[in-house]
């Protein structure tokens, strides 16, 4: 393989050094023509006004000798100036090629071991000028994402097989239970079975929410919703939950501002309900969790706070990953598909707004705030504001 590279490389190098070569002599081959064609119509008769202004008579022989013989020093000059002149561009060229060998012979086995798989290669400082500095930290960047890129892939093929093993292999066991006759069909196992074959319906759709979201393909039904509206639905849905669970929601839909935003109620919905849910399964019983809304400049952010288990400055950067399960909580309740905060990231951003979450640490509480950009805030009876 070094063979290899290093034949390649040299092809490369003598190609460039060829093609630099072959524009400098054109160059100057067009100029030397230029001297000389503006030579031999200029100097001439200059050179023969000069000489009958300094005596010599028209019909004089050495008048002619004079001419021929400047004719040729023209000639020779440049003929001597084209000479040193390729000597310098064939001594500038070898040096450039040269300075220019090192960086592209990096830059050229970096992009070969990307090719090949390698995400990890980097290009080292180049030391050839800010051009090539430029062009080594574009690669490099360009390398880096592709190593975060596919670390993800393979990071979701893991979890995405770690989260199909539990529902394909009770509902395997089940199966063959009821083959060989040691369990009988009850309303138990119906039960399981049923759980079972939605959680893995749930995966199957919100992988493809993450899909269509993550590649611009989610279909948004805007239309003009009150803050107020949202935030009163988001809470209906939930209230249930929260008082078997024993944990306050506190509602402030009716201090909300009084303002209506573009947005798909379904989708808003959808990620209320996942970060409320969120919020529960990280709220003991005895705790509380807050729910309201504010006007910020040209935004709407409604706010999910909770005083639950909290999260530590390393889980922060992580909770929007897919599948990512940072903390005891989540591991007690598997009953989500480890998608619902990556989901709502990208309904946020497919509405043009955010979603955040911050914490001052474990045991103190998480809160996540989810920004709903307005071009112009209208209050609900319609009238500007």
């Amino acid at each position: 393989m070094n063979g290899m590279s290093t034949g390649s490389s040299s092809s490369g190098r003598g190609g460039l050094a060829s093609r630099l070569m072959l524009a400098q002599v054109l160059v100057l081959g067009a100029s030397v023509v230029t001297a000389g064609v503006v030579a031999a119509i200029v100097g001439p008769p200059l050179f023969h006004e000069h000489l009958l202004e300094a005596g010599l008579a028209p019909d004089s022989p050495l008048l002619a000798h004079v001419e021929q013989a400047y004719r040729d020093a023209s000639l020779v000059s440049l003929a001597v100036a084209l000479v040193i002149s390729l000597a310098c561009a064939a001594a500038v060229t070898w040096y450039v090629t040269r300075r220019m060998q090192a960086p592209l012979g990096a830059l050229s086995n970096a992009a070969r071991e990307v090719s090949r798989g390698h995400f990890g290669a980097r290009v080292g400082p180049l030391g050839a000028g800010t051009e090539f500095d430029e062009l080594r930290q574009a690669f490099n960047l360009m390398a880096s994402q592709l190593e975060q890129t596919e670390d993800t892939r393979r990071r979701l093929l893991s979890d995405l097989a770690h989260e199909l093993r539990t529902p394909i292999a009770t509902l395997t066991v089940y199966c063959e239970g009821l083959r060989d006759g040691v369990t009988t069909w009850s309303p138990e196992t119906e039960r399981v079975m049923t759980d079972q074959t939605e959680r893995l319906a749930r995966l199957a759709a919100d992988l493809d929410d993450v899909s269509r979201a993550e590649e611009g393909r989610l279909t948004l039904e805007l239309s003009a919703t009150p803050v107020r509206e949202l935030i009163w639905s988001g809470a209906q849905a939930k209230r249930e939950a929260f008082a078997r669970q024993g944990v306050k929601l506190d509602v402030r839909a009716a201090e909300a501002p009084d303002v209506r935003v573009q947005a798909d109620s379904r989708r808003v919905g959808q990620v209320l309900d996942n970060l409320l849910g969120n919020a529960l399964r990280h709220t003991p019983r005895g705790g509380a969790v807050q729910l309201f809304a504010r006007a910020v400049t040209e935004a709407v952010e409604i706010v999910v706070a909770d005083t639950g288990d909290g999260m530590s400055a390393d889980q922060l950067p992580h909770v929007f990953e897919r599948f990512y399960r940072g903390d005891t909580a989540r591991d007690r309740d598997r009953a989500g598909s480890g998608l619902g905060l990556t989901i709502s990231r990208a309904i946020a951003d497919a509405h043009g707004g955010s979603l955040v979450a911050s914490s001052p640490g474990p045991g103190r509480g998480s809160t996540f705030i989810l920004t709903l950009p307005v071009g112009r805030i209208a209050s609900s009876d319609g009238s500007g504001r």
